[in-house]
């Protein structure tokens, strides 16, 4: 025993050593640096930060990098790390009606207070491949305006001055703050809570999820009331001065789905609100996590319950890609014991299907 495992520990640093290869690459080639990552590769950054719950842009890059850019893997190493930092209070809740703007569009009205503000997106773009960026050509600085500063009224402002929207949904002053990554998960969940899960979620299952509500599976009418990107000032408050002070400003992305409502027997016709947010620029996660934040309201509305996309268990048990890749990839570790015991289980029942099947065929031909 002791023979194999020294094998199998020169085998792992024979891997590592091998990793390490992998990742450098060709050797006539710059090393990628971390500031490139997050410069030129924001996007996957981004994402990184948002499912390890943890706004840090060089950490994230180094864990793109670390893992040959696996998002997964890199979200993975970003989580572990944050394990590690000391908790010392939460932060007051963020105003994005004063978010510093850098993109905001709506699909619900063509003039909106503050006016419709593109940003950089892909959504005008012609998805074909620009052989440009095959090489380091000169980029065409962008127009700039400055930023709307103060505060941008929302859209579910406007349908609210009408009674036309649920009201913004508020905790109990006794509520205390949930922490999934502290505490186990238990079901039913309060909204803020499957808010912090879905948050972390994966992008691709929370996509195909808001995907399918949109295809019949649940009721889910959705116009998109508002998409903002931008800065957003983080406070805390310190009792020993009694006030906030300022922590930085975080770029997050947030998005108000709105949706049909038909009423019920305690509430009249209105719309209703889906709601996202998320860390850096990622709005079709921001989309898919109002979609699904929506779906799962149902009992609260008192619809029935009967697509995966309404099941708050189902969703939140599964939206984890790094514990969905856990019981994945474990079965990739040796499992000797247990398949010989299954080995033996089906070759002890292929004896008996023989032996039962020869003792019918014996009968058979015995009544012939």
């Amino acid at each position: 025993m002791y023979v194999a495992v020294k094998g199998g520990e020169a085998a792992i640093a024979n891997a590592h050593r091998l990793l390490a290869d992998r990742r450098r690459g060709d050797r006539s080639l710059p090393a990628i640096g971390i500031d490139q990552i997050v410069a030129q590769l924001a996007l996957a950054v981004d994402r990184v930060m948002a499912e390890a719950s943890l706004f840090d842009r060089t950490l994230a890059a180094l864990a793109v990098r670390q893992s040959r850019g696996d998002m997964i893997e890199a979200i993975f190493l970003l989580r572990a790390y944050r394990t590690t930092l000391p908790r010392f209070g939460h932060s007051r809740p963020l105003d994005t009606a004063a978010m510093m703007i850098e993109r905001r569009v709506s699909a619900t009205y063509k003039d909106l207070p503050g006016g419709q503000l593109l940003g950089p997106t892909f959504d005008y773009t012609h998805r074909l491949l620009d052989p440009s960026l095959l090489s380091d050509e000169e980029i065409e600085e962008p127009a700039l305006r400055p930023a709307p500063t103060g505060r941008v009224m929302r859209v579910s402002e406007i349908l609210g001055e009408e009674g036309l929207i649920e009201a913004d949904g508020d905790m109990p002053e006794d509520h205390e703050i949930g922490d999934l990554t502290r505490e186990p998960m238990e079901f039913p969940m309060t909204r803020d809570l499957r808010l912090q899960a879905l948050a972390r979620g994966d992008e691709g299952f929370l996509l195909a999820l808001g995907y399918s509500t949109q295809r019949g599976y649940g009721r889910n009418h959705p116009f998109t009331g508002e998409i903002r990107i931008g800065e957003v000032e983080v406070e805390f408050d310190v009792p020993e001065l009694g006030f906030a002070v300022s922590l930085g400003t975080i770029q997050i992305t947030e998005c108000q789905m709105v949706n049909q409502f038909k009423g019920s027997a305690k509430a009249p016709p209105q719309f209703t609100r889906g709601y996202g947010l998320v860390f850096g620029q990622s709005e079709r996660k921001a989309m898919a996590m109002a979609l699904v934040d929506r779906a799962l309201r149902a009992e609260e509305f008192g619809e029935d319950i009967t697509a995966p996309a309404q099941d708050e268990e189902f969703v939140i048990s599964h939206s984890d890609n790094v514990q969905a890749t856990g019981f994945v990839e474990h079965l990739k570790l040796p499992h000797y014991v247990d398949f010989q015991a299954e080995l033996d289980l089906v070759r002890r029942m292929r004896r008996e299907f023989e032996a039962a099947h020869n003792a019918g065929d014996d009968m058979k031909e015995a009544a012939e």
